[in-house]
């Protein structure tokens, strides 16, 4: 499952994983990017459903998570790929603007990860991977920043929970403007969901830092 999937690191994700005849399913809030993502995935085999769903909403995002694991068994791995992206200086944004972009950077995640990770700690395997970014703060991206620092408090909290039951928390820490074509293209960065996802447990990683 993708949660927050869009033509960047989501869908290049959902490709990664459908290669290997995984079946996806994808959670975005509009309908016309599910469709325009589902349609990359036409070439594979792997069944495919789509979720309309916002992440800061947990109703909905509860449901749709539900609704795929009926629909397709529950999810031998999560990725957390939604986030706000937008420039803002300290100060420059409302209380209740930082509260939005927290609750759909870190609030998303940890409303999915409640809802998936006791099913696969009694199950004893699965993998809940969170797209990451900012390795360093920036005032110019001071909601973001503050967010994605959020990120790596959360996956070391769920870790020490969920670890010793058998399931793997990570974040993939995107440090540059993802494009096609470039160092930080979303093909590349998808291998390293795909490589967290098969770690053998002694060698688990808690964050891959692409540069």
């Amino acid at each position: 499952m993708v949660i927050g999937v869009g033509p960047g690191i989501g869908g290049a994700v959902a490709r990664r994983f459908a290669r290997e005849g995984l079946s996806i399913a994808l959670v975005a809030r509009r309908p016309e990017v599910l469709a325009a993502v589902a349609e990359t995935l036409d070439t594979f085999a792997a069944p495919t459903m789509c979720l309309t769903a916002d992440s800061t909403d947990e109703t909905s995002l509860r449901a749709a998570l539900d609704k795929a694991a009926g629909e397709l068994g529950d999810p031998d791995v999560v990725v957390y790929n939604a986030a706000m992206i937008r420039r803002d200086q300290p100060g420059e944004l409302s209380t209740e603007g930082h509260l939005h972009a927290w609750a759909v950077n870190v609030g998303g995640a940890l409303t999915a990860a409640a809802h998936v990770l006791p099913t696969m700690a009694l199950r004893g395997s699965g993998s809940f991977l969170i797209t990451g970014g900012m390795p360093a703060p920036d005032p110019d991206y001071t909601s973001l920043s503050l967010g994605k620092a959020g990120v790596r408090a959360l996956v070391s909290l769920l870790d020490l929970r969920y670890r010793p039951a058998g399931v793997h928390l990570a974040t993939v820490t995107v440090a540059g403007a993802v494009a096609p074509g470039t160092a930080f293209d979303p093909d590349h960065i998808a291998e390293h969901y795909w490589h967290l996802h098969n770690q053998p447990p002694d060698h688990w990683q808690r964050e891959i830092v692409h540069h």
